[in-house]
């Protein structure tokens, strides 16, 4: 058994190493490289810091699915953006989803996520930073993204991508970490994309638990038929 010092030391690593991701830039060679050293201990650390995010993003999706869609839980693909270690997977599993899809940036992430057993298919180097060139439009009943709108990951402009392969009237659902949506454009891609007919804020949950240093807003979106248009280039 740790002692209370020791409890303490790792706790404080744990906190060390989650701040350390926010200041990757959305670098893709640097966040592959962090997350593949952290992949063996990033639950254990988010676990530590009070992480409930991915509870949180899957209780919204069975919300969603009661009260928007017809048919079983079961029946209903879902595609988890970011899946990390699969603890998003897990929790929607539990609330009786089956067809789960996950991508990652990180190869270890993802293996990790795939040996959960709740996932169909998982596939790592994904970036969700730019076109998602091997998923179809309108793949999706929901999309979830759970902790990839953190600083130092995934931009704003992301957002268009998730909703691109969720189907009309389908929905996305994520979570942005208040200092993200402080520091970033978040809100105004939300405006334009809505402005473009891509998609409308359904539902926002402000200020939610999230972790133990640091609440965040929880977002349910709603797509449009406009978002199975070809995606617009980024400058």
């Amino acid at each position: 058994m740790k002692t209370l010092d020791q409890q303490t030391a790792l706790g404080q690593a744990a906190r060390k190493r989650i701040k350390d991701s926010h200041a990757l830039d959305s670098d893709v060679s640097r966040l592959t490289d962090f997350y593949r050293e952290w992949a063996t201990s990033y639950e254990l650390d988010v676990g530590r810091d009070g992480y409930c995010g991915p509870m949180i993003v899957a209780e919204l999706a069975g919300a969603v699915q009661t009260a928007y869609l017809a048919r079983q839980r079961a029946t209903i693909p879902v595609l988890d953006a970011g899946c990390g270690t699969g603890l998003v997977g897990v929790e929607l599993e539990r609330l009786g989803f089956r067809l789960i899809d996950g991508i990652d940036l990180c190869k270890e992430m993802a293996e990790k996520a795939q040996q959960t057993g709740v996932y169909r298919h998982v596939r790592g180097h994904v970036n969700l930073n730019g076109p998602l060139s091997d998923y179809s439009s309108a793949s999706y009943d929901i999309t979830v993204c759970c902790g990839a709108f953190t600083l130092g990951h995934v931009q704003p402009a992301g957002l268009r991508e998730l909703a691109r392969v969720t189907r009309p009237n389908g929905f996305v659902i994520a979570s942005t970490r208040k200092s993200y949506a402080e520091a970033t454009s978040f809100e105004d891609e939300v405006l334009r994309l809505q402005d473009a007919g891509v998609l409308v804020p359904a539902q926002r949950l402000n200020d939610g638990r999230y972790v133990a240093e640091e609440d965040a807003h929880y977002w349910v979106f709603q797509v449009l038929e406009k978002a199975s248009a070809p995606t617009e280039e980024r400058p």
